[in-house]
């Protein structure tokens, strides 16, 4: 069976963090690019998606997408045929890192939103090389784009996310990847290996030419491994 697969992009992003797999896998089967729009919180965004998706998808997520995607499986575990999360964590945000977001969301209402642009995916948090300037420089005019109020409603979800480790634990029957650039400073390598290790038969993708953003980082890397995903049998309990 080839199932519809729906995509969620990452804070902020768009559609063209996905373009290569739009294209790879646009010929053979139906993608969907799921919208989260200014809603406040991952509960009403992954409402959101199960709105417009197929009664039964395949379902990859980057960033805040795989948050979102995370919950769209728990609200909806018959629909969801096999999962992928990219760059993020199945952990609710920590007190830290909810004071360096509040920062950020301070900076933004006071009117220096280029500058929380700028330091949303730092550059120290993609791979090293020639293209990490144009990484870069995509994110700047995707973020750019969504404007303010989007990052605001983005923000407060991410730091009201939900603790999805039980989810993963309790996974059982569909096949499931994990995946992440070596270079992210964002989310390491080491919290995906722990994400993997949580998810019965769950796979492991570390793509070495890539940081935060494999997708953009690293296209056909990350193409790759979509299509081991989603050619991988279902899992019998």
């Amino acid at each position: 069976m080839t199932e519809p697969l729906v995509l969620i992009p990452g804070m902020m992003c768009d559609g063209r963090v996905f373009l290569d797999q739009i294209t790879a896998f646009g010929a053979d089967r139906a993608v969907q690019i799921a919208s989260c729009g200014k809603h406040q919180s991952i509960s009403l965004m992954a409402k959101h998606v199960l709105e417009s998706a197929p009664a039964k998808f395949a379902l990859a997520g980057h960033q805040m997408g795989g948050v979102v995607a995370m919950e769209v499986l728990r609200m909806a575990p018959d629909r969801v045929m096999r999962l992928a999360v990219m760059s993020c964590t199945p952990l609710a945000e920590t007190p830290q890192e909810a004071a360096a977001r509040e920062t950020r969301i301070m900076q933004a209402r006071a009117g220096h939103f280029d500058d929380v642009v700028r330091g949303e995916v730092p550059v120290s948090a993609l791979a090293p090389g020639a293209g990490r300037m144009a990484v870069q420089a995509s994110l700047t005019e995707m973020l750019t784009a969504q404007g303010g109020a989007v990052f605001l409603a983005q923000s407060r979800a991410m730091q009201r996310r939900p603790d999805q480790q039980r989810l993963l634990r309790q996974l059982r029957g569909i096949p499931v990847m994990v995946l992440c650039g070596a270079h992210d400073t964002i989310t390491p390598p080491r919290r995906h290996q722990f994400m993997a290790e949580l998810t019965p038969h769950a796979s492991l993708s570390v793509i070495e030419t890539a940081g935060h953003v494999p997708p953009l980082e690293s296209p056909k890397a990350v193409t790759t491994a979509m299509r081991q995903w989603l050619a991988a049998p279902y899992v019998l309990n």
